[in-house]
């Protein structure tokens, strides 16, 4: 591996959590290697790490040295030799290599070495429901969903839906729900004659219900736990570890939450009494985690959507917190959450796929 790639796949003790999120997003391995002031190796921290530390000290701006594993596997460049049969040991992704000053010389990965990591496997979730909602009218893409409907627009050759459901078949996931109202009958044409190995059963909206209101309206009984999420949006995460989270948390109701950092363009003035400067901070960036849109709900909570009312998720979050059930979170990171709602970000999309636009 050239020194330019190695960069980004390493950074500093001083560094914090939301920074080293943003440097795992740029190497798409979902891990980095941290070094001390001599640059040496000292630690390691991978996606699944931080997010631990979010959900359970939550200060995404701590230092990394604070959630880091301070004992990272690794050989020294003699022993390079051995490297294939060390990540296949440790099913781990990426084995950094060492100078004798314990400087990263080198970093091998698990599909560069001939070894494909277990990890990579996807657990099978066959027995778990999707529900896909696809109703609405998809008013920011306008003038596009003039013509289509929101769950149809293209990113690359694919509609936006059939990519999300896509992402679940990878975890052998066949039963799928759509809830629909606007333009029904093109989506419904669309799946009708796709030769799909997965079964979709539409729920069709009277009138305009919600993005939970809908859900109501299922006829099946449903008893395990099930995914809910918007037709516009992609995560990409493991959806495996998401479910098996919200199985252990206790959650009523998982929120998929991600990390969003917004740079203010100006200079930004702390003033005190009498309007005292006391400073200014350039252009500082501030974080929060957003809702993406994707859920796993414990099917009893469908009981708190009201009939025939227009209800949103975000209702049947404060009515399953009113009642004193637990809602959590499980946060991504903000390269790993795609949101078509927009131009810009349907661009990003793309990108983020490899997918080259002819727009």
């Amino acid at each position: 591996m050239d020194k330019d790639r190695i960069s980004g796949f390493i950074g500093n003790a001083a560094m914090t959590i939301v920074d080293a999120m943003a440097k795992i997003d740029s190497n798409a391995k979902g891990i980095l290697f941290v070094i001390d002031g001599q640059g040496s190796l000292c630690g390691c921290i991978t996606d699944g790490d931080i997010r631990r530390w979010i959900m359970g000290v939550g200060d995404i701006h701590a230092s990394v040295c604070e959630a880091m594993v301070r004992s990272p596997k690794y050989l020294f460049y003699e022993e390079k030799a051995k490297a294939e049969s060390v990540l296949r040991r440790n099913s781990i992704k990426a084995l950094p290599i060492l100078d004798r000053k314990r400087r990263i010389v080198d970093i091998i990965l698990d599909n560069e070495s001939g070894h494909q990591s277990v990890l990579s496997k996807k657990r099978d979730l066959s027995d778990v429901p999707v529900v896909i909602m696809a109703g609405g009218k998809g008013t920011r893409l306008y003038p596009y969903t003039k013509i289509l409907p929101k769950p149809l627009i293209p990113i690359g050759d694919t509609p936006i839906v059939e990519r999300i459901i896509n992402c679940f078949v990878e975890y052998n996931i066949s039963k799928y729900y759509m809830t629909l109202n606007h333009k029904k009958g093109m989506i419904k044409s669309y799946f009708e004659n796709l030769d799909a190995l997965y079964e979709i059963k539409y729920v069709e909206e009277p009138k305009p219900l919600g993005t939970a209101g809908s859900i109501k309206l299922i006829p099946d009984v449903l008893d395990k736990p099930l995914f809910v999420t918007n037709c516009d949006v992609l995560i990409l995460t493991d959806y495996s570890d998401l479910y098996d989270y919200h199985i252990n948390s206790g959650n009523e109701i998982t929120i998929v939450s991600a990390l969003k950092n917004i740079t203010v363009p100006y200079g930004v003035i702390h003033a005190g009494d009498n309007g005292n400067i006391q400073s200014i901070d350039e252009k500082p960036r501030l974080s929060y985690f957003v809702n993406t849109g994707m859920y796993v709900i414990n099917p009893e909570t469908i009981g708190s959507i009201p009939d025939d009312t227009v209800f949103h998720m975000t209702h049947l979050v404060d009515a399953v917190m009113k009642k004193g059930s637990r809602v959590g979170m499980y946060p991504v990171s903000e390269d790993s959450f795609l949101d078509m709602g927009e131009f810009r970000e349907m661009e990003r999309m793309e990108e983020k796929l490899n997918i080259v636009s002819e727009r």
